[in-house]
């Protein structure tokens, strides 16, 4: 598989953090920063920053993105968006199937394809989370887990839509623990997932297609998972809060 085929994508998620004026002044730090920079930036944050990080990142090479969003275009679903309100918000991006959505807020497998032809319909790029919890992982059923979570929410999703789909790795047990994947295991799974891909399309949809570690990385081991055959990126939780740290990482995903 050829990685000069793919632009590398950081993409911070910020989760529940920073009110509107925390995200303007936020951004106005980044955006010097990571100006120029050799990979694609992407800011996901709370429904309630959309519009100051739109407002603040306009002109610079910073994209935003939501955290989540509905599977149905309208209708009685208290306190959800929609992916039709996000691209009338002018959102290009939202993450989907997020390990703390499906742990903490009943997200199924099933919700998450739902989740993704919805986004898809509206022409938004989606960043879809995959991995196991450490159970899991210690009764080695990883690319079980994985492999089933990508293909259900994959499925009816055709070889074209696929430009619109970036894949984030993110092993439940290494999110806001500290623990992190070695870059062995990190690059073992990213590479079993564009294997899957190679298979449910073809080896030129596997190639184009970016997949992200997203289980704490950080300014501090970016580099060496960013230098795996198949890391394209990273979905960026803590460190994506602190400008300088989301630099860092920034940066090596250009080398």
């Amino acid at each position: 598989m050829n990685k000069a085929l793919r632009t590398p994508v950081i993409a911070g998620n910020w989760k529940m953090n920073n009110t509107p004026d925390e995200t303007k002044a936020l951004i106005a730090e980044m955006k010097p920063l990571v100006a120029g920079a050799d990979c694609k930036v992407v800011l996901c944050v709370p429904y309630i920053d959309l519009y100051a990080a739109l407002e603040a990142a306009a002109g610079s090479d910073i994209e935003i993105g939501a955290e989540n969003c509905h599977w149905a275009e309208k209708g009685a679903f208290t306190g959800e968006v929609s992916a039709k309100m996000l691209k009338a918000a002018g959102v290009p991006y939202v993450i989907i199937g997020h390990s703390e959505r499906r742990q903490y807020f009943g997200e199924t497998d099933i919700t998450v394809r739902n989740r993704v032809r919805a986004a898809l319909n509206e022409g938004l790029k989606i960043i879809l989370c995959v991995g196991e919890m450490l159970a899991e992982r210690k009764a080695d059923m990883t690319a079980e887990i994985v492999s089933a979570q990508t293909e259900v929410a994959l499925s009816g999703v055709t070889a074209e839509e696929m430009k619109n789909i970036i894949i984030a790795y993110e092993p439940v047990w290494a999110i806001g623990t500290g623990e992190t994947a070695t870059p062995e295991q990190a690059q073992e799974v990213c590479g079993m997932i564009r294997a899957l891909i190679a298979r449910l399309y073809n080896s030129e949809v596997a190639d184009a297609t970016v997949i992200q570690y997203g289980g704490s990385m950080n300014e501090k081991n970016a580099a060496e998972l960013l230098a795996k055959p198949d890391i394209d990126g990273g979905l960026i939780g803590g460190a994506s809060l602190v400008a300088e740290k989301f630099a860092v990482i920034v940066e090596a995903a250009g080398k």
